[in-house]
């Protein structure tokens, strides 16, 4: 999970992985996770030890993981959020 906004290009990693750095293939907000290392569909994806979803398509070392890449195996209805504002896209507002 990233502690501020990331452009393109290296992202230091903190702990202990086995590198020091990752180079983003996109800006990712704070708060969101980028890969460490590629995934293959349905794969899981694990967010501090934890299984928190699996891969809905391959995701490459570097890349954004959200609901376009990445289904949640704790909350179905997550699933169904719009992907960049987190808006519920099935409820009807009138």
């Amino acid at each position: 999970m990233l502690l501020e906004d990331a452009q393109p290009g290296p992202v230091s990693l903190l702990g202990s992985p086995a590198a020091s750095t990752i180079s983003g293939n996109q800006a990712i907000q704070l708060g969101h996770k980028i890969a460490v290392r590629p995934h293959e569909t349905g794969e899981a994806v694990i967010k501090y030890g934890v299984r928190i979803g699996h891969a809905t398509a391959p995701i490459a070392a570097g890349d954004w993981i959200h609901l376009h890449n990445c289904a949640s195996d704790l909350d179905e209805r997550s699933n169904t959020l719009e992907v960049t504002t987190g808006a519920p896209t099935d409820t009807v507002y009138e």
